[in-house]
């Protein structure tokens, strides 16, 4: 029998390597590769030990997890509809974003209905989280409260007392005495991070972790963490503006990329049951640069507008500057005008802008955006009652996007009249508007800016 070797694995990205190294040549990342010892025994030692597990054909049905809600509608809808027991699910956010702030307010909220719930603090002190909760109105809610950085400790707790529901503030706080590492590093967090997901999956309790951000907005730590639990939430947004956004990147239980709307007041966070309604500006006075884009955030259709701003620049390379938007998205559209329309931004800065600090990731934004540029160098407003969506091609053409019907249906209750849309769009009855469908960038400006 051949003699086994350890392997070397990195934490970030997977990738196996025969010996350590303190570069990850797959991911670029330092100082994430970690040696792990293989079975002992080799796999055919194996055969014969387990238990023979039940299968079942893809057919079978199966009852719908239990869920429990929280009272707060736009936390409900991000995760899927409720809390579902035996679920872990991680937070991740800017520093002093609220993630502290929203997670004691659904602990309250949970523990108001009935469900025992349990806020461990690993960052902050007891007396500090109380005078959060006195601040927020929330001493009344029956949460237990602890503050501890020993895992051990902690598990032994929540196995004595059996809460439905632990928050743990933060990952990156706990500490493990079987790694021999600081806390935050990248084996005490995988650690940490499976002992509490194994703990929620036998005992029957939820758990939520709060994670760290990297400068990049990346959970900080490696990321098989964000592979071990069930649901991924990110919470954003501008430290200038009062809206926060809770997005689910992946969730086991419900839909990913679903969105909850909430505004930061001086009594905490408050839910917007209407962000369209916020996320647009007075609409009464049309500007030049302004387009409003009819989009989709998970399952709810969201209206958002686009600002843009075009003005000859003094510098030898024009600046782009991008908020809420990839900027490699606004670089194509400029290219595809200049290329398929012949309208140049050769020595003109071009500053782009989505109102309310909401990021739009959709490519169906390229004809807003496209809308919003040219109305800004022409100096034409675009009518305030129209709506766009369309996701421009290299070629110039406008590719038709899903639930048109969803986006017209929002726009018509805020009271847009008109859209504009790719051809072969799947309109229905357009939702009593006035819907204009384009097949190309060309027809688009010629019709609306006469130009092309």
């Amino acid at each position: 029998m051949s003699k086994s070797t350890a392997t070397f694995t990195c934490t970030s990205c997977g990738a196996a390597h025969k010996k350590w190294q303190g570069r990850c040549e797959g991911c670029g990342a330092w100082n994430s590769i970690i040696e792990e010892a293989p079975l002992s025994a080799g796999p055919k030692a194996l055969a014969g030990r387990g238990r023979s597990i039940t299968l079942t054909d893809l057919a079978t049905e199966e009852a719908p997890p239990p869920r429990a809600g929280s009272g707060i509608a736009e936390l409900d809808r991000v995760l899927g509809g409720g809390l579902v027991p035996a679920s872990a699910i991680l937070v991740g956010g800017d520093p002093g974003i609220g993630k502290s702030t929203l997670l004691l307010q659904a602990a309250a909220s949970f523990a108001r209905r009935g469900l025992p719930v349990m806020y461990i603090s690993g960052e902050e002190a007891a007396a500090q989280v109380r005078m959060r909760a006195q601040r927020l109105g929330l001493t009344d809610a029956p949460v237990q409260l602890g503050a501890e950085t020993n895992l051990r400790d902690i598990l032994t707790t929540l196995d004595a007392t059996r809460p439905a529901l632990a928050i743990i503030d933060s990952i990156q706080t706990m500490w493990l005495d079987t790694v021999e590492s600081a806390p935050g590093s990248v084996s005490q967090v995988r650690a940490a991070c499976h002992e509490l997901v194994t703990f929620a999956k036998k005992r029957g309790v939820a758990v939520i972790l709060v994670g760290h951000v990297t400068k990049d907005g990346q959970i900080a730590g490696p990321r098989v963490v964000e592979h071990m639990v069930d649901t991924v939430l990110y919470f954003e947004g501008e430290r200038g503006h009062q809206f926060r956004i809770l997005r689910a990147v992946k969730n086991r239980f419900g839909p990913a990329d679903e969105i909850g709307v909430f505004e930061m007041t001086g009594d905490g966070l408050a839910e917007v049951t209407n962000p369209s309604a916020l996320f647009l500006s007075d609409r009464d006075k049309p500007a030049p640069g302004s387009a409003v884009f009819a989009g989709i955030e998970g399952t709810r259709p969201v209206l958002t507008e686009i600002q843009a701003l075009v003005a000859p620049s003094p510098l030898g390379t024009p600046r782009r500057t991008v908020v809420g938007l990839d900027s490699g998205r606004l670089s194509t559209i400029l290219a595809v005008l200049e290329a398929r329309c012949g309208i140049p931004f050769t020595g003109l800065d071009v500053f782009l802008n989505v109102a309310g600090g909401l990021r739009v990731n959709e490519p169906a934004a390229d004809l807003a955006v496209a809308a919003a540029l040219l109305s800004a160098r022409e100096d034409v407003a675009i009518p305030p009652d129209m709506v766009l969506f369309g996701e421009i091609s290299l070629s110039g053409a406008l590719r038709p996007v899903g639930q048109t019907e969803n986006r017209l249906k929002e726009a018509s209750k805020l009271g847009f009249s008109q859209a504009v849309a790719p051809a072969r769009s799947k309109t229905g009855d357009g939702a009593g508007m006035q819907v204009r469908e384009m097949a190309d960038l060309t027809a688009f400006v010629g019709e609306m800016f006469g130009a092309g």
